[in-house]
């Protein structure tokens, strides 16, 4: 098969399929799988196939697909929010997981098209500003359109002493590892054979190796410490209800999930919980019409706090809310979110859509739901102030900002929409890299799980598995001090993509001298 074979703006089909199983080669190192082992390997070659293209256009065509499988294979629970009333919307099922695959997958192509374009005189740096460009493409996705920075690439590290990195780079530094590694031996394979080298891959990927082995000696010299207790100790009980979904708002069922975590908190324990946390939308009742219920929780918690998630109406607006409930049942803090889901929480147009009958999948009240002001750093007196976050919004690690630094993090979700293949697996391994970015320990209720306490180098301390009800009480771990990533986030990588591109640009301009051998 011809390097390029195809018209000038389009491989052939046997080079798309190809991009598009290396893509979904990588995909392989997303959880539940975590094959990082794999995934490089497969992220090598999908670089390489780009770089060897003979033009621009080539090489975006093939990140697309290559994008595209690697979407198709790391989201494919996608589906599962369609299958929650399969009658009325499974027919969108396959619609919804090629648009969202080709659709992400626009970053990757725009990524193999200025990446060839940095450097076209030179094989091996262009494999370099590829992996630059994929890099830069993947913290774009994070912001643009609200953003989506599920799945990154460098997620594939997460169960790895690697991860540890994030706290000075995030998940953007931890990208920029794998794709430069994943680069290096392409890089000295297209150098080698310029200069009639032939161990140019060897070498490429012995120097990969080594520096991922220093990356991971690193972490674990990070995981091997011993971190000061906390001054004063406190005990979290996690509330784990296991809602499925099609189940979850019947009026058979919803009292049901209701007594059964009223039961979880109000069993007595030596020495008994400080605070307990319910998942998202824990109540089945809107916050105006929920006296009696809360009033309920609080004599279950002994007048102690209960963090739970529920509804609430602001005349025609709705929210997806947080509450922290006071000794008689009553609201002492309550947090809005901000960071909604598109097409599940909000339609974008929504208004214009809603006359065809088309709204949210997750709301319940009007079309949709509306968006908090922003984050809200919650003060609860000895409890110390939580940065509460609800569902999707441990995916973004800008919205773990914008407040003073929090005491601890606590995440209340409802994974039931994601299934039980890969989606709730993927959001604990996101919400752990947050832990881990930040230095913070953080307390997870999921309603069908995974319900976890992680501590503040993202190690899972207990949890409950996934489909499954029940509860424990744990201690919350230590904060550690606070990291260069949760000082300046995504602004150092940035400006590092900045500065490296400007330099592999000013490199790949000028055409290089033949140095191979000449016959006299």
């Amino acid at each position: 098969m011809r390097v390029g074979a195809g018209s000038k703006l389009r491989p052939d089909l046997r080079w798309l399929g190809l991009a598009a199983f290396a893509g979904a080669g990588v995909a392989t190192g997303q959880a539940p799988l975590g094959f990082w082992w794999l995934a490089m390997p497969a992220l090598s070659g999908l670089i390489w196939l780009m770089a060897v293209q003979p033009g621009p256009w080539l090489a975006g065509w093939l990140g697309w697909f290559g994008g595209a499988g690697y979407f198709a294979a790391a989201m494919f629970w996608i589906v599962e929010p369609f299958m929650v009333d399969a009658a009325r919307d499974g027919w969108m099922a396959p619609f919804g997981l090629v648009f969202l695959a080709f659709g992400m997958a626009l970053f990757w192509a725009l990524a193999g098209l200025v990446g060839w374009r940095m450097a076209p005189h030179a094989p091996g740096l262009r494999a370099l500003a590829l992996a630059l460009a994929l890099t830069a493409a993947e913290l774009l996705r994070g912001y643009v359109l609200t953003g989506l920075p599920w799945a990154m690439i460098g997620h594939i590290w997460i169960d790895t002493p690697v991860a540890q990195l994030a706290s000075l780079g995030g998940a953007v530094g931890l990208t920029l590892l794998s794709t430069g590694l994943a680069a290096v031996p392409v890089a000295f394979s297209a150098s080698g054979r310029q200069s009639g080298r032939q161990s140019g891959w060897v070498f490429g990927a012995g120097m990969a190796g080594m520096v991922l082995g220093l990356a991971a000696l690193w972490g674990r010299g990070q995981l091997g410490g011993e971190d000061a207790p906390r001054a004063e100790p406190l005990i979290v009980r996690i509330v784990q209800p296991n809602a499925p979904q099609e189940e979850k708002w019947r009026e058979d069922r919803a009292l049901v999930f209701l007594d059964r975590q009223l039961a979880y908190t109000r069993v007595l324990a030596e020495p008994a919980p400080d605070v307990t946390v319910w998942p998202e939308t824990a109540v089945p009742y809107l916050l105006d019409q929920s006296a009696p219920v809360l009033g309920m929780i609080a004599a279950a918690a002994q007048g102690r706090p209960v963090i739970l998630g529920l509804n609430r109406g602001e005349g025609a607006r709705y929210f997806n809310s947080l509450i922290v409930t006071g000794p008689d049942g009553s609201p002492m803090a309550r947090y809005d979110k901000h960071h909604l889901v598109p097409f599940g929480e909000y339609l974008p147009f929504g208004d214009m859509l809603s006359r065809f009958g088309l709204t949210g999948f997750a709301a319940r009240q009007g079309d949709g739901f509306s968006a908090g002001p922003g984050p809200v750093l919650l003060d609860l007196g000895a409890l110390g102030r939580v940065l509460p976050l609800i569902c999707y919004e441990a995916v973004f690690a800008q919205d773990l900002r914008g407040t003073a630094r929090p005491d601890w993090l606590v995440q209340i979700t409802n994974d039931a929409w994601f299934g039980s293949l890969s989606g709730p697996y993927q959001h604990l391994a996101q919400a752990r890299l947050r832990a881990i970015e930040q230095g913070l320990p953080l307390v997870r209720s999921a309603n069908t799980g995974i319900s976890a306490m992680i501590d503040a180098r993202g190690r899972v301390v207990r949890s409950l598995p996934l489909d499954s009800a029940g509860y424990f009480d744990a201690a919350l771990p230590p904060a550690l001090g606070e990291t260069l990533y949760a000082r300046f986030g995504d602004r150092p990588m940035a400006l590092l993509l900045a500065i490296l591109g400007l330099g592999l640009v000013w490199l790949g301009a000028r055409k290089p001298v033949d140095r191979s051998p000449r016959r006299v």
